[in-house]
């Protein structure tokens, strides 16, 4: 019987950190993000309608559990996420026409989720677009807003974003963010038809961002 290799503890790359103060959280409900592209408003349950129209296409969930049946349910799907502690949703809008949707068209919905002010941290995710504006400027300019409130603003240290392994659009998307893959969390999350789900785990950390900051404001110049 041969032995398993002998384990090699990983060292601390950063020795010399320096304490981080705690991030600012929530953020004001009065919050408005925008660019030449979108506009992120936080999520409200007047919203749902809008948003339910422009996400209610079998290829939008195809990766995402908890697709709402109808209006009433996009509205429950909303309150559950407002009440949250640790989340934090945003709806999506056009601010100039864009894929044949005129300006002010609800295109989709981002979320700050799993945050934890205390380890300065949040996630970016339970997002979803239009097919519409896929492969348009709507996705990194989302980014580019919540990455930037994020680490500017609420003083977070880490962003992360998570995806299932089968998705690999998405994988490809974050990775053109500039975010670094950590590698794949096994068996992490059930998917809508009740499998378990590996999860594709990326970050960005506050020393990445001015890089990945000006990446993306050189891709939505370009």
């Amino acid at each position: 019987m041969s032995e398993q290799p002998r384990f090699v503890p990983l060292v601390d790359p950063r020795p010399d950190a320096q304490a981080w103060p705690s991030a600012i959280w929530p953020p004001s409900s009065e919050a408005v993000l925008t660019n030449e592209f979108i506009e992120l408003r936080p999520s409200r349950v007047e919203d749902a309608a809008e948003l339910f129209a422009a996400l209610d296409h079998d290829s939008v969930w195809a990766h995402v559990a908890g697709r709402p049946a109808d209006v009433d349910a996009m509205v429950r799907l909303i309150e559950w996420k407002r009440a949250e502690p640790t989340w934090f949703p945003w709806t999506v809008r056009l601010v100039a026409p864009l894929a044949g949707l005129a300006a002010g068209t609800v295109v989709g919905t981002s979320s700050y989720l799993e945050t934890s002010p205390n380890d300065a941290r949040t996630e970016i995710g339970s997002t979803t677009y239009s097919p519409a504006v896929w492969a348009s400027a709507v996705n990194p300019s989302a980014k580019l807003l919540l990455l930037q409130f994020a680490f500017e603003s609420l003083k977070m240290s880490r962003v992360q974003l998570k995806t299932d392994v089968r998705n690999a659009r998405s994988q490809a998307a974050i990775a053109r963010l500039g975010a670094t893959c950590e590698g794949l969390i096994h068996q992490y999350q059930r998917r809508a038809d009740g499998t378990i789900r590996d999860t594709v785990l990326f970050s960005i950390v506050d020393t990445q961002w001015p890089s990945v900051r000006d990446g993306l404001t050189a891709r939505l110049r370009g």
